[in-house]
């Protein structure tokens, strides 16, 4: 870090030569004119080269991907078949999940000329209808020439032939065979585009998050290195779905520029029961595991048993991505999962930023269960007020990013207005101390503090923080509050306005399954979650009263639901906007689509 300080270019041009190959060196290292930056100016790279190419001398027979399907079906790739295949076939990756509506509005925003598909996938046993989907969107997309499918589930050729969209249509496994294997890397320019990945705004309105190309390979193989401590014989498994930048950054890119190898599962987690991400790191000897909170909580409420029945002795690294993970899943997720014997990296980034930002370095940080420790190198971070002024020790703030780095987003894609005010307009800060003026600094939403040693604790989005009565208070406390419990596998608080204080909160609860909880003023009678606790109000007030004491009576939410699920994404983040509309009883609004289970907002308004 002393090194981004006192030569921020330096350091970040001794890192790209190093670490990166270039056809051409760059001109210059950065041209900032904020809120716009460029890296490596006129530098001539290739990402697929630098993934594939590079590696075929030591590494081509060594295993690149390996993939595993849900119904058990297995495919690996040394470094050499997928440099084959990608010299057949480079694209752009995008969420499955999408419904047509979705699908349409984000290649018609694209303008896109070709949609890649599959006739269909897995998820938890049935087929995701995924050409079907396609065609529905297509008849909204008049920029699309081509539609090239893949026989995932063994569809049969008439089955495509007669739609109405059949002369777009093509097999991927015919258009195969009369291509060579034989490409010759392009020579980019370092800000070439590389993807466009497609955000939900809370007005529903998807923003186009637009990377670029050479510094983004840059931090994606930095980080992967750097936080996952990539060693030549792992096997590394990121679960997130590759459709979202988890997926872009620590799927794919980021381990096969390190020459890693990198697991791929299609499935879900608890198919064909919970049991199965720990069968796949028993089976494939994984030893590097990274997840989201949410999957966590939900492989505590599944219960131990689960784990305790594969080895997972493999594991020498843990990490943890998608917000906030509260500190009693920390420590179960090391106990139970790494046995005390794994480092866990509590990392924070965002689609915007490209790569991890703020995380431990394993065997180098002192972690803190709940904190994602401290910036990365080349990373300056703070918590500021709305005003801009750092806050101070253990006070919340906003949590903003003071000067460029090479991964962050260039713009959203057709729109550099929306760019400049979404990120770049909400807080101003002086350029030096003693200077009168005010320069915008990056803000996507979520807000920290740091504690009296500086470690950095995220508190989520700051449309999470709720004023009560004149209190400020994060909705993620009250949750971690709420999952201390013994009872409490998973929680979601959120706030909804209220004729006296303001607002309140309304706690969503889910029970842990396997545990039976005593009734207040009886230790001794057990009551079965399952069937008796939902309407337990001796439980409702005991919950009430366990956050008061672990916050303040200030906390106790105003109402708690249990229910058996949380509406979640398929990469595993609580849509907390959707709570949001359910306890003010309003209907929801903005984009739904990338639910996992849609019918969850429909059981959560039943009232109880």
């Amino acid at each position: 870090m002393v090194k981004a300080n006192s030569d921020f270019e330096g350091f970040w041009a001794e890192l790209a030569e190093r670490n990166i190959s270039w056809f051409k060196k760059w001109d210059k290292v950065l041209e900032w004119n904020e809120p716009f930056s460029k890296w490596f100016v006129n530098g001539k790279i290739n990402v697929s080269y630098n993934c594939l190419d590079r590696h075929l001398k030591e590494k081509a027979n060594k295993t690149a991907l390996i993939w595993v399907g849900e119904n058990d079906d297995k495919k690996t790739l040394t470094y050499k078949e997928l440099h084959k295949e990608v010299c057949k076939f480079i694209h752009s990756i995008v969420f499955g999940g999408f419904s047509h509506e979705a699908l349409a509005d984000r290649v018609n925003d694209a303008k896109a000329k070709m949609v890649i598909t599959a006739d269909g996938g897995y998820r938890r046993g049935a087929v995701v209808p995924l050409k079907e989907s396609v065609d529905a969107a297509l008849k909204k997309c008049s920029s699309v020439e081509k539609v090239i499918v893949v026989n995932r589930i063994k569809s049969q050729l008439s089955a495509i032939s007669h739609q109405p969209l059949a002369p777009k249509y093509f097999w991927y496994e015919e258009l195969m065979e009369k291509v060579s294997e034989n490409c010759k890397p392009e020579e980019l320019d370092s800000e070439h585009p590389l993807f466009t990945l497609y955000t939900s705004g809370t007005t529903g309105k998807p923003k186009g998050i637009l990377h670029t190309t050479g510094g983004y390979l840059l931090w994606a193989n930095l980080t992967t290195q750097w936080v996952f401590d990539i060693k030549e014989d792992d096997i590394y498994w990121c679960t997130a779905d590759i459709g979202w930048i988890t997926g872009h950054t620590y799927v794919v890119y980021g381990p096969l520029s390190c020459g890693a190898t990198t697991l791929i599962y299609e499935g879900a987690p608890n198919f064909p029961d919970w049991g199965r991400f720990w069968k796949i790191v028993q089976d494939y000897k994984v030893s590097i595991f990274y997840t989201a909170p949410t999957a966590i909580r939900a492989f505590m409420k599944a219960g131990d048993k689960w784990v305790d029945s594969y080895d997972l002795s493999s594991l020498r690294l843990l990490g943890s991505v998608g917000e906030p993970i509260n500190p009693e899943a920390w420590m179960w997720y090391h106990k139970k999962i790494g046995k005390e014997n794994c480092p866990v990296v509590d990392t924070w980034w965002q689609t915007e930023t490209g790569g991890i930002l703020i995380s431990p370095l394993p065997g180098v940080t002192v972690t803190k269960p709940g904190s994602a420790t401290f910036p990365l190198p080349g990373i300056f971070a703070d918590v500021v007020d709305g005003g801009g002024k750092s806050v101070a020790k253990s006070e919340g703030g906003y949590l903003v990013i003071k000067k460029p780095w090479p991964s962050m987003l260039r713009t959203i894609f057709g729109d550099d207005e929306r760019y400049k005010k979404t990120y770049w307009s909400t807080i101003k800060m002086k350029l030096t101390p003693k200077s009168s003026l005010l320069n915008p600094v990056y803000f996507a939403g979520d807000g920290a503090r740091k504690d009296s040693d500086g470690y950095f604790w995220i508190l989520g989005r700051v449309d999470d923080v709720i004023n009560i009565s004149g209190h400020r208070l994060s909705t993620m406390e009250v949750e971690s509050a709420l999952v201390s419990h013994s009872a409490v596998a998973e929680a979601a608080v959120v706030g909804f306005p209220h004729d006296v204080k303001g607002e309140a909160l309304c706690a969503f609860v889910v029970l842990k399954g396997n545990v039976a909880a005593r009734s207040i003023g009886d230790k001794e009678a057990p009551i079965e979650i399952a069937s008796a606790l939902p309407r337990n109000e001796k439980l409702i007030e005991e919950l009430r009263n366990h956050v008061a004491e672990e916050i303040g009576p200030i906390a106790k939410p105003d109402q708690i639901r249990f229910t058996d699920s949380l509406p979640k994404t398929r990469s595993g983040k609580i849509m907390r906007r959707l709570l949001r509309d359910i306890a003010s009883g309003k209907q929801t609004t903005g984009d739904t689509t990338t639910l996992e289970d849609v019918d969850i907002l429909n059981k959560l308004r039943v009232k109880e």
